[in-house]
């Protein structure tokens, strides 16, 4: 085992479920939990956890120049969708570009966008989400601890290779990052990319106390396969997915004797268990999955070898390039549903419409492979005119309508998401938006 595997796999019993080290009684640190992600050359998504200092590494501060202050902190929309409101916001901050380099930060921000839609769900669901840059000016190109762990560079978000001690932990400042991400109108994920080429991230999966965004990943940003690191991270920041992935022949991890985790994709249980109980992926079960074979009850994950099982034998959250499966990919729209809605008024919804106006809602287009769109169905006074169905917008004198009177009616529109990819009932009722408004002749 290489020494900065086994420094992560050490780290992982502060955090690993069933530990004696996770008291929820112990007192708080200044020190934040990290993902490590596996090595660059190995099979696993992850090494584990691990705790380091909110600060960054840098050089002491130089002041930036006229120019490069007026560049410092820039918006830039890069993908909208939506309001802010209604729509999963992605802030993307760059580390370590000067101000002559933002152009590139901008394009390795489109690149990874490009690389984070080409997975699913994020392939059919990319019209939920905003992106937004937000530039960070450095002094100087590149970040610190590349190419040795003795290279320190002055940069805008204090970020480095080396944290902990281990080579591919790209660790940042994170009061720094706030600092940037707060310009931003909304933020549900922020994406930290260094200008490197070397291999490396981490996973800061904590929801901010502060912004409350789900999560900060790092990530090289010319590094394809720290792309899928970044990713990954977003499994549990968003899908709230624990790791599939475990550790043979490391001392401690053996077995797990805890209690049943909390996590969607790990369990105690055997398949039969499941289905005898209706827990967990119950839904799932005997289905092919998108990263092969049929979703079961596969020994091992949560970091122990035996005593947890996953879905299938070898998903995202085990495996960086793999598809999410078919239990990750459902927790994964429940995620997006967290914090998007799929119906958004164009037309103000605080006045009453009459004849000569227009009810228009926004209702974002799906894009997956199988042309599947949402469905869409209008409302009078509660009784659906299913003449209007599929429609994102209506006349007040629509004859549809039928209004013959002059009383104030109310008329709705509701969106709602019946993909085959979501089988729980609870997650289903959230997937579903309307928009009402006052209307009269």
């Amino acid at each position: 085992m290489a020494a900065g595997a086994a420094l992560a796999l050490a780290a992982v019993l502060a955090a690993a479920p069933g530990s004696a080290a996770a008291d929820p009684t112990a007192p708080p640190t200044a020190e934040v939990e990290v993902e490590v992600p596996g090595p660059e050359h190995g099979k696993l998504a992850g090494s584990g956890h691990t705790r380091v200092p909110p600060e960054g590494r840098n050089r002491p501060a130089s002041r930036l120049t006229a120019t490069e202050a007026v560049a410092d902190g820039e918006v830039a929309e890069v993908v909208d969708n939506g309001p802010v409101a209604d729509r999963l916001d992605i802030v993307v901050v760059g580390d370590g570009y000067t101000v002559a380099e933002l152009p590139r930060f901008h394009a390795d921000a489109q690149q990874k966008w490009a690389e984070l839609t080409a997975v699913e769900p994020y392939t059919t669901y990319r019209n939920l989400f905003n992106v937004w840059t937000v530039d960070a000016v450095s002094n100087q190109s590149g970040v610190s601890g590349d190419p040795s762990p003795d290279t320190l560079r002055d940069t805008a978000l204090g970020s480095y290779f080396w944290c902990d001690g281990i080579e591919r932990l790209l660790c940042v400042d994170q009061d720094k990052v706030d600092g940037y991400v707060a310009k931003a109108p909304e933020a549900d994920l922020v994406l930290v990319l260094a200008n490197s080429t070397k291999y490396g991230g981490a996973g800061y999966n904590e929801p901010s106390k502060t912004l409350g965004y789900e999560g900060i990943s790092t990530a090289s940003a010319g590094n394809e396969k720290s792309g899928q690191v970044a990713i990954h991270e977003t499994g549990h920041s968003l899908g709230k997915l624990a790791d599939e992935y475990f550790y043979p022949h490391y001392p401690g991890y053996e077995r797990y004797v805890g209690p049943e985790p909390a996590d969607s994709n790990i369990t105690t249980l055997t398949a039969d268990d499941m289905a005898d109980r209706g827990a967990k992926w119950h839904r799932w079960l005997g289905e092919e999955s998108p990263d092969g074979g049929a979703v079961g009850a596969y020994e091992g994950g949560g970091y122990y070898v035996t005593g947890l099982r996953r879905p299938t034998e070898n998903s995202m959250m085990r495996s960086l390039g793999k598809p999410f499966n078919l239990p990750g990919v459902e927790a994964m729209i429940a995620g997006f549903y967290r914090e998007a809605r799929i119906a958004s008024p164009v037309t103000p919804t605080d006045r009453t419409l009459r004849r000569g106006d227009t009810a228009e809602a926004l209702v974002p287009r799906l894009t997956g492979a199988d042309g599947r769109q949402l469905t869409i169905r209008w409302y009078l006074d509660g009784r659906e005119v299913k003449s209007l169905a599929g429609r994102t917008d209506v006349r007040v004198s629509d004859p549809a309508l039928r209004l013959l009177d002059l009383r104030t009616h109310t008329l709705s529109l509701t969106a709602e998401d019946r993909t085959p990819s979501v089988r729980d009932r609870a997650v289903a009722r959230t997937m579903r938006s309307t928009v009402s408004w006052s209307v009269r002749l």
